[in-house]
């Protein structure tokens, strides 16, 4: 596990598991010890192991894709908390949830907020989670690039919640991705507008780079 982020009021620790080092994120206030979960990788007796001392609230699922879901249900078992997740990815989880979570929501824990994204793109019900100046992005945008997509038309959905939800934010606003390290919003504008200034294949899609797409 890393810590991440650790400031008056929150902390932030990453634990990358499973085959795919797909990232879990374990956000605490620092005042009340309440947590949320974000995502359910693998390797629940880890996520387990660091949540002990803090007071869960929920588990939060970025989107509906199996590498974030291999712990849901011993995770849900052992903690009894509600899940949340966006509706148009409910219906792929291994259980109902119990929150479903729409695009400009808050979820609080102790004295910390997160607000809501909704990124559609990777998924359907893809969302990015927004506190202060972290945003933890799922696989909706990673350093250099966007996240997976299967189709054209994907690839230009992703784009419009780039453009219309994460490149609106503040320049020094941190990300914290589903999987590798993180990166700052500035960088990632920037090469997005070298990726925009050009023309592509109307077939574009898939594991796309910014600078060399």
């Amino acid at each position: 596990m890393t810590t991440v982020i650790e400031d008056e009021n929150l902390q932030i620790d990453k634990l990358s598991l499973g085959p795919y080092g797909t990232n879990c994120y374990i956000l605490s206030c620092r005042q009340t010890g309440e947590s949320v979960l974000v995502d359910a990788p693998a390797e629940a007796e880890k996520i387990l192991e660091h949540l002990k001392g803090l007071d869960p609230k929920y588990i939060i699922i970025t989107h509906n894709h199996m590498d974030h879901l291999e712990a849901f249900g011993e995770l849900k078992a052992s903690l009894g908390v509600p899940v949340a997740v966006h509706p148009q990815d409910a219906g792929k989880l291994p259980s109902q949830p119990e929150v479903l979570l729409k695009d400009g929501d808050s979820i609080s824990f102790g004295k910390v907020e997160l607000k809501v994204l909704h990124t559609p793109g990777h998924t359907p019900g893809s969302i990015c989670l927004l506190t202060g100046k972290y945003l933890i992005s799922g696989d909706t945008i990673f350093p250099g690039g966007p996240g997976k997509t299967g189709s054209p038309a994907d690839l230009r959905q992703i784009i419009e919640s780039l453009t219309e939800k994460i490149f609106v934010l503040p320049e020094d606003t941190q990300i914290y991705p589903g999987h590798g390290d993180s990166t700052l919003l500035g960088k990632e504008k920037a090469e997005f507008d070298v990726f925009s200034a050009q023309a592509h294949d109307p077939s574009l899609c898939g594991d796309v780079l910014w600078l060399s797409a």
